[in-house]
């Protein structure tokens, strides 16, 4: 099968896309071709050819959808079906020859309140046009990354994001905590920072994902700015924990925050705020310590904690993965996502 995969927001390693999806078609058989913006890290396996466009970025975005309009009409002819990973793409779909599908990534409307481009007093316009959007994305056959997300997408088909979990997972330390993704004040940017400040000062507190425009963590923070998803991980291993701050907003309320399981699948203990999917993994398969909102002092006594019980480390770095491995495995999901798209190109 010939599948056309195509985003003009996410950066070209983005993680569902480039290092689970991906990689799963090519295992299928299948020939794909990605239309994503400039800046690969990672080679490219065989089966997979790349077309560079324009990314859209902040309120720059007519020139991108232009370029991939483009290049949609010049490839889609030539494919079995084309994914879309935007909702942005959805302005496209005239451009578009062929079956397609739309994989939902994010509740589009409860993530304007963190997206920080968009001026405060535009963010409830900006919600009521990606409600729009929503509505005209369900006349397509769609995915979805979250349970949760069915309440506005009643008829997709879920294919979680979970992870690929190796076999064998290393001992936790107890010199480094690791904060995987990126920093927004929504995801908990001012707490990481205030938990820098608390911390004994021969703990390394290690950011690797991109900070947010305009944003600053102490010189205690060492903060890596972007890396690719499939180095990252290897990058977790042996830490004390791993923390996920998010805060309690729409957009992470029915989510699992996937740093959690990528976290568990290495063998780190996670530390989390107590959003109720993130909330379930840690207490129903004992792999971690739940915090409060917005309280530094209490994810620092959950690092002093697991720092100074190298035992209680191991129990939970061990659970953690044993449960994602058994219930959040990328291997599970990435069938029924290959099921659905050869629906889909066979009903068109």
């Amino acid at each position: 099968m010939r599948v056309l995969v195509a985003t003009v927001v996410h950066h070209p390693e983005d993680a569902r896309i480039r290092h689970r999806q991906i990689p799963a078609m090519l295992e299928a058989g299948w020939d794909v071709t990605y239309v994503a913006p400039a800046g690969d890290l990672t080679p490219l396996p065989d089966g997979l050819t790349r077309v560079e466009v324009a990314r859209a970025s902040g309120r720059n975005r007519a020139g991108a959808l232009r370029d991939i309009r483009r290049v949609l009409r010049e490839h889609s002819p030539a494919a079995d079906l084309t994914i879309l990973h935007d909702p942005e793409l959805l302005l496209t779909l005239g451009a578009i020859d062929g079956p397609v599908t739309w994989d939902v990534h994010e509740d589009l409307a409860a993530q304007m309140v963190d997206k920080a481009w968009i001026p405060e007093p535009l963010r409830g316009p900006a919600g009521r046009v990606a409600h729009l959007l929503q509505r005209r994305g369900r006349s397509l056959p769609r995915t979805i990354a979250e349970a949760g997300y069915a309440a506005t997408h009643p008829d997709a088909v879920l294919v979680r994001n979970t992870v690929i979990v190796p076999d064998e997972i290393l001992p936790t330390g107890d010199d480094r905590i690791v904060y995987l993704g990126r920093v927004s004040r929504g995801r908990g940017a001012d707490l990481l920072g205030s938990v820098a400040e608390l911390v004994e000062e021969d703990l390394t507190i290690d950011v690797i994902g991109p900070l947010d425009e305009g944003l600053h963590l102490p010189p205690t923070v060492r903060s890596r700015g972007f890396v690719p998803n499939n180095v990252a991980l290897d990058e977790l291993r042996g830490a004390t924990a791993g923390i996920s701050l998010l805060r309690d907003l729409p957009n992470y309320r029915h989510s699992m925050p996937t740093k959690v399981l990528e976290y568990l699948s290495r063998g780190v203990p996670a530390i989390t705020t107590p959003l109720p999917a993130a909330v379930e993994v840690v207490t129903s398969y004992d792999c971690g310590i739940v915090v409060p909102f917005d309280d530094p002092v209490a994810v620092a006594d959950a690092i002093a904690e697991l720092r100074n019980d190298p035992e209680l480390r191991a129990r939970l770095g061990h659970n953690g993965h044993r449960a994602v491995r058994d219930h959040y495995n990328w291997t599970d999901d990435s069938r029924q996502m290959i099921e659905f798209f050869e629906s889909v190109a066979e009903s068109g």
